[in-house]
């Protein structure tokens, strides 16, 4: 496990030592300046997002996860994340589509910003990691199987922008955790 474990967690690193600070500076301004956000991703990626739906919210945004019940319409001043790590995914343009079409701003995660998903969006936040449509057919692929290694550099890389955010928005570890819930 150790030795695994160990390759692992260095081709996260190698992958978010990867990203652009101004791509990443960009989405924390969106994140900061929009009204209300929406997120919204498939599969495993879909669960990061609502990791990163959650502490949105505990930074005091109005962040909500696309397809939950409360879920409120997006319009001027809004923004919706997607996830998107090969790039396309049709429920992910449709989403965008809409989104844009109600005035709504979009941002796109991604491995593969040539993307139509991510083509689509307003800006893109490119983590350059394997995801699970790229997974076979190369001499080099990760550790980890399938999407994982795009999944985990999302992981890590959603903490970084709320400490980010965090920053901005002059929030607390206290005034983040007055908002986690105690209904567990």
């Amino acid at each position: 496990m150790a030795e695994v474990g160990a390759k692992a967690t260095s081709e996260i690193a190698r992958s978010l030592a990867q990203i652009d600070e101004d791509a990443a500076a960009r989405a924390v301004a969106m994140c900061a300046d929009a009204r209300r956000i929406a997120l919204y991703g498939v599969g495993r990626e879909g669960l990061m997002m609502k990791g990163f739906a959650m502490r949105l919210f505990h930074l005091g945004l109005d962040a909500h996860v696309v397809g939950d019940m409360t879920t409120p319409p997006l319009g001027e001043g809004d923004l919706l994340i997607v996830s998107a790590g090969p790039g396309y995914f049709s429920t992910v343009s449709a989403l965008v589509a809409t989104a844009r079409a109600a005035g709504a701003k979009t941002l796109c995660i991604t491995a593969q910003a040539d993307g139509g998903s991510a083509r689509a969006c307003d800006a893109v936040l490119v983590l350059p990691a394997q995801t699970m449509a790229d997974d076979t057919g190369h001499e080099a692929t990760s550790t980890l199987p399938m999407g994982s290694l795009f999944e985990g550099v999302e992981y890590v890389a959603f903490e970084l922008l709320v400490l980010a955010l965090k920053e901005r928005l002059g929030e607390s570890a206290e005034t983040m955790r007055a908002r986690h819930t105690n209904l567990e």
